[in-house]
């Protein structure tokens, strides 16, 4: 046990520890990393969106300048990475991505060879001497394209071009509920493609320790320990031969938590030639052939009574997920999620939902915050809107009519979600804009004829994700525990390392936070160590807000186990039991002699330089590990946005001129990195609800490959938010925390999307697509002629 004194450090905006070293230009990130002897890759990638490759001349290449050697799928001689689920063919499809190409393309941008040179630029040499010729097949560029009777297939197993055809959820009789229930109200929604757009692209250095007999790979992944499976699989090596090593990462958003090929041609690369090589994506690569996300279609219906509570929901999901199924999620990562989970925080008594994974010609689709929830929130809250207006109830008294409010509660979706407080965070959340005085604004601008809204989005987060909760899913790689190691030396200083991956989230503040509590120490004595596969024996990285539920956990466990043994090893030098003991200030003393204490120095000294005084039953070091996993169906974050906008009726811009966060992550280790978290992912909410989208023409060529096509907001475009934090601790976790990490990205395009709406309602016109561009804006405010009226 700590000490009782009110000093614990969770809880508490510790200053992030990390900002001096990367504000001042000493972060060490994989562009950073140079070897000696070191070569440079770049990719020849398709030109086609569809077709057979009948030629892959590299002849030219190889007597360019500075080339030191160009590889194709023969030469390398790779196996192919394959997701799993262990579902039926019926449900799932499974589908092999190879490494490079080798005898179709299935996207414009998919690597066919590799080019190996002295420099990046004599590499991108390389690329243009290269002669690649293909019988082009007609592509799939859209839904509709993929789900034709007679349309041309993506890959020869997948019928349909589907490789998700799932119905989780049927609830007998719904379709008697519709029929007889006062109010059912519809939305067909479609949500553009998007980029997770890290800052830093991907990248990898690969080398060969012979040595250690090792391949060493550097990358930017959040899941250093599924690319060395992978990567040891691909190259057929055993896997304690393939270590993965994670530098300071730029982002990731989930971009990176999935397995690129890039990164295992790069490392066959290295082995083959004996020497290090890089690969760093460059801008345009990263914006038209890396993992995409979000293109979706939701139609949606809900039955309500006349009081305005909700009776069913019927819902049918279609996801766009380009090409090939990502490892290890597969493409049924957005089905499966919105399928299981578009409940959400409303108890919904009746549910019936079918859930399609589509294949196209386009890059594939990962994971990318938030995860199928941003769209499935917004289906569910323009129901809300919809029925609300139909009703003539307020939105926000018919959300309250629906949000549950006692817990624990089992859903009609059979997940069981824990305490939150989602009517409190509702009224929060519009008692804050009221005061805020907006209300009033509103009513004066209609009367002077400009066009301001206020729109809600009322959600929950599902985090710490267990490894029960991804076995539902039938995943044949089924992630969800994390193990976490703490370590004392002699000098009383402590390495924890976790299996979990920082990527702009604080973990080097917040696990010390978590550490230095449990032990009863100065954070200055506590050190992270993350993103080493050879340092911990498995872990499962960073995404889906598991890091701090999950991992924070393991950290704690293991922590408090080595502050079992520091005091057991004290109060045998006392001659005491060890629960007559507590620890406190660096030191193990007394709880009945306070004065009395012995220093962790002492301590770590006995159990290290002088094992022979340490008890039988206790062994020499101070090292604990601890695992922890979630076995339940996860914990549920929880928060309410409400966002305020004006729409410009010359040019249909969208201007938000306030934005409020009512969030509940149950214990906020760190408050300022929570309330950064929040900013950071509201930033890239409205930027999907406003902004960003990649389309394709006829032939399958992105429209997006530079900033100069693919719109992002400035600071200027994103408005200061202002957040209120509730606390409902976790019992499911071991630090109360629940996480923080995706809950801004999926209540901000809802929000913004009703906002809009609101904005429009003396138009009759209402939008349910997203992005809503400055055009589909100006149309609906457009006085429309008769002859212009349907």
């Amino acid at each position: 046990m700590t000490s009782a004194k009110d000093d614990r450090l969770v809880g508490t905006s510790v200053a992030r520890r990390e900002d001096p070293r990367l504000l001042s230009g000493r972060g060490r990130f994989v562009d950073d990393i140079e070897l000696p002897g070191m070569l440079h890759a770049q990719f020849v990638r398709s030109t086609v969106a569809h077709g057979t490759i009948t030629e892959i001349d590299l002849t030219r290449v190889r007597q360019v300048p500075g080339v030191v050697a160009a590889f194709t799928a023969a030469d390398l001689e790779l196996g192919d990475i394959t997701a799993q689920l262990g579902r039926p063919l019926s449900e799932f499809v499974p589908t092999a991505m190879p490494v490079l190409a080798r005898d179709r393309v299935r996207y414009v941008g998919e690597p066919v060879a590799v080019v190996i040179a002295r420099d990046p630029y004599l590499a991108e040499d390389g690329l243009e001497a290269a002669r690649v010729k293909y019988a082009p097949l007609p592509p799939i560029t859209c839904e509709e394209q993929a789900l034709a009777p007679d349309a041309p297939r993506v890959h020869a197993e997948a019928a349909g071009n589907t490789l998700v055809d799932v119905g989780l959820f049927a609830t007998e009789g719904i379709d008697e509920i519709f029929d007889q229930a006062p109010c059912v109200v519809h939305v067909d929604m479609r949500t553009g493609r998007q980029n997770a757009l890290p800052l830093e692209t991907r990248g990898a250095v690969a080398q060969w320790d012979a040595r250690e007999e090792q391949l060493v790979l550097h990358t930017c992944t959040q899941t250093p320990h599924q690319v060395r499976t992978v990567a040891s699989r691909c190259l057929r090596l055993d896997e304690r031969a393939v270590r993965v090593l994670v530098p300071d990462m730029g982002g990731g958003f989930g971009l990176k938590c999935v397995v690129g090929r890039e990164e295992i041609a790069t490392a066959a690369a290295a082995l083959r030639l004996g020497r290090p090589v890089k690969w760093i994506e460059d801008r345009k690569d990263a914006l038209s052939a890396s993992f995409l996300a979000r293109e979706q279609h939701y139609t949606v219906r809900a039955a309500f009574d006349a009081d305005g509570r909700i009776l069913g929901l019927d819902a049918d999901v279609v996801c766009d997920m380009g090409a090939y199924s990502c490892y290890p999620f597969t493409a049924g990562i957005e089905p499966l999620m919105a399928s299981a989970e578009m409940p959400g925080v409303y108890k919904v008594p009746a549910y019936r939902v079918r859930g399609r994974a589509i294949t196209t010609n386009k890059a594939p689709t990962a994971p990318y915050r938030g995860v199928s929830r941003p769209q499935y929130v917004m289906a569910m809250e323009r129901l809300m809107e919809r029925a609300a207006r139909e009703l003539r109830l307020d939105p926000v008294e018919i959300r309250r009519r629906n949000v549950i409010t006692d817990f624990p509660y089992t859903g009609v979706n059979n997940i069981t979600y824990d305490p939150g407080s989602y009517l409190e965070s509702l009224d929060l959340c519009e008692r804050a804009v009221r005061e805020a005085g907006w209300y009033d604004r509103q009513a004066a601008a209609t009367a002077e004829g400009r066009h301001l809204g206020i729109g809600y989005s009322c959600f929950s987060e599902r985090t710490g994700y267990g490894s029960a909760a991804f076995a539902q899913r039938k995943m044949e790689v089924v992630p969800g525990f994390d193990l976490a190691e703490v370590r004392m030396d002699t000098s009383g200083a402590v390495t924890a390392t976790t299996g979990t991956i920082s990527h702009g989230q604080s973990h080097e503040t917040t696990m010390a936070q978590i550490v230095a509590d449990a032990l009863g120490l100065d954070i200055a004595k506590v050190k992270l160590h993350q993103g080493d596969t050879d340092r911990i024996t498995y872990g499962w990285g960073t995404f889906a807000s598991r890091s701090i539920a999950v991992g924070g956990s393991a950290v704690r466990l293991a922590a408090g186990k080595l502050g079992d043994k520091l005091r057991a090893i004290a109060a045998d030098e006392w001659g005491i039991p060890p629960e007559e003991t507590e620890l406190d200030r660096g030191r193990v003393r007394r709880r009945d002699d306070p004065d009395v204490a012995l220093t962790y120095e002492h301590l770590a000294d006995t159990a290290y330089l002088k094992s022979h005084l340490l008890p039988k039953d206790i062994d020499p070091g101070l090292t604990a590990t601890a695992v922890f996993d979630v076995h339940n169906d996860g914990t549920f974050s929880n928060a309410t946005h409400g966002v305020v906008v004006e729409l410009h009726e010359g040019t249909g811009q969208v201007e938000i001129l306030a934005y409020f966060c009512v969030e509940d992550c149950g214990v906020a280790v760190n408050p300022q990195v929570v309330e950064g978290q929040c900013r950071g992912g509201i930033a890239q909410g409205i930027s999907g609800a406003l902004f960003e989208q990649i389309t394709y023409d006829a032939q399958g060529e992105p429209s997006a490959t530079s900033f100069m096509d693919y719109k992002v907001p400035t600071a200027h475009e994103i408005p200061e938010v202002v957040i209120h934090h509730l606390e409902t601790p976790c019992a499911f976790t071991a630090t109360g925390a629940k996480g923080a990490g995706e809950g801004g990205t999926i209540g901000a395009p809802a929000a913004v999307l009703n906002a809009v709406n609101d904005a429009l309602r003396p138009t009759g016109v209402e939008l349910d697509d997203t992005p809503i561009t400055p055009e589909t804006v100006h149309r609906a405010l457009t006085p429309r002629t008769p002859e212009q009226t349907p």
